[in-house]
């Protein structure tokens, strides 16, 4: 059988690396725009016979049906990933959450067509959420599995790059309209432009993902008995994922990193502006600003995971963002201090308990799961994590502030989120430079070597 050559030119690398970049940027700008939208304007737009607290829930939870969905995408297109091939899933998928994003910025509002608007926006939600819920783990497989040895940290950490681009533009976006506009102007069609002009970023996103390459350990495995559509149906099926140790701390360390990012980006800022009535720029200018730090904060940790392993760098991160939750959202949500300490406050909880962690999760993931079903577990241990913590976390954070006229709940879940973090992270195996085309997930690999060698040296 003629062998495929499965090296990978610099320029390809390139390529992959700026398409995984701006696909996950795409993803996040989706994310912040429709993040802040429901925050700060949406309760108007599409909730506006609601009280403020009920209408920003529901408007969190319309939030909240794009994940239900990003799971099923998950599970659809991580299986096609698996089998395929990474490059034709991801041209799927980013053109369905570009064309989705676009069409936001012309729906009808409730004032023109009633309950059909909130109902439009939820099913645009839904089919964003399908795309979404595989494009940020296929862009972290590819570039993982593109990545040489040694380098796959730094190198992966652009996927995290593209989120922290999207993050920024984003907020800078919205940053920009509330500047610009009188409120007035803002509700009536300034809202639209943060998701109409996303189209741009789609178009050329969409060209890239055309002229990019099959992965080369997709490749490489698809040659041999170690191919995906090789494997035996009993390790290929929801109840083998379930049972997989390496899922479950997967799923852990995600859920940790996105009920943070929920909490933070989603929720906090909505919650400082419509019931703490903050000014509106004290939140959006924060995480603007956060995310310009993020372009350090994010490859140090890539380049710093290489050098110490994976474990550690989130050992770490969790343990300060535990230690730092008290003191920094004590000042976030207290009036006294200047706009100027309580944007550094949120800046530091943001980049210790968010992108820190962030940076690490792509490449974790990645060598955590063996070739057999990389795309699918990583992509579903992704979104389950993101399903609960960060669809559901800012319902919740909203209904339970609102019981408690408190911000203490804000407080409890991101200490609860940080600590199954930990949990996790302290009882993974180092897998830092594994072999990527091996078919064994690494927790389970690490098992069976603990016990061979433990029956070698009782024989």
């Amino acid at each position: 059988m003629t062998q495929i050559k499965h090296e990978r030119s610099t320029q390809d690398l390139v390529r992959a690396a700026v398409s995984g970049w701006l696909g996950t940027a795409l993803e996040f700008m989706d994310f912040q725009l429709y993040s802040l939208g429901a925050a700060l304007v949406f309760h108007e737009i599409f909730f506006p016979e609601q009280s403020a607290a009920m209408a920003l829930i529901l408007a969190m939870g319309t939030y909240g049906a794009g994940y239900i969905a990003r799971i099923i995408g998950a599970f659809v297109f991580g299986k096609m990933g698996d089998r395929i091939g990474r490059k034709k899933v991801l041209f799927i998928t980013i053109t369905m959450m570009g064309i989705c994003t676009t069409l936001i910025g012309v729906l009808p509002t409730y004032a023109q067509i009633g309950i059909f608007a909130p109902v439009l926006l939820v099913t645009l939600r839904i089919i964003q959420g399908l795309g979404a819920g595989a494009e940020i783990s296929g862009a972290g497989t590819m570039l993982a599995e593109y990545a040489p040895k040694g380098k796959r940290g730094i190198i992966s950490s652009l996927v995290a790059m593209g989120t922290n681009c999207g993050t920024l533009s984003a907020t800078a976006i919205w940053a920009v309209m509330f500047f610009a506009l009188e409120r007035e102007q803002l509700i009536a069609w300034g809202w639209r432009i943060p998701f109409l002009a996303s189209v741009v970023v789609m178009i050329f996103a969409i060209w890239l993902r055309m002229n990019l390459k099959e992965s080369p350990v997709f490749e490489k495995v698809s040659e041999g008995e170690k191919s995906p559509a090789l494997t035996p149906a009993s390790e290929n099926t929801l109840g083998a994922m379930f049972t997989s140790k390496s899922f479950w701390l997967a799923t852990g360390l995600r859920f940790g990193q996105a009920g943070n990012s929920g909490l933070i980006q989603t929720f906090l800022a909505g919650y400082l502006v419509q019931t703490l009535l903050f000014n509106k720029s004290i939140p959006t200018d924060a995480l603007m600003i956060s995310s310009v730090i993020g372009f350090i904060t994010i490859p140090l940790l890539g380049w710093l995971s290489d050098k110490y392993g994976r474990r550690l760098p989130y050992i770490i991160l969790n343990i300060s963002a535990i230690i730092l939750a008290w003191p920094m959202l004590s000042i976030v949500v207290d009036k006294t201090y200047s706009p100027g300490v309580i944007m550094a406050a949120l800046i530091v909880i943001h980049n210790f308990a968010v992108l820190g962690l962030f940076a690490l999760e792509n490449i974790t993931m990645a060598e955590i799961f063996g070739s057999r079903n990389r795309f699918t577990r990583m992509a579903i241990s992704k979104e389950a994590g993101g399903l609960v913590a960060v669809g559901f976390g800012p319902v919740l954070a909203g209904i339970f502030c609102n019981m408690t006229d408190s911000w203490l709940p804000i407080l409890i879940m991101l200490v609860l989120y940080s600590c199954i973090g930990l949990i996790s992270a302290l009882l993974m195996p180092e897998v830092r430079d594994r072999d990527l085309s091996l078919p064994e997930d690494a927790a389970e690999a690490t098992a069976a070597e603990k016990l061979h060698h433990s029956a070698t040296q009782t024989s």
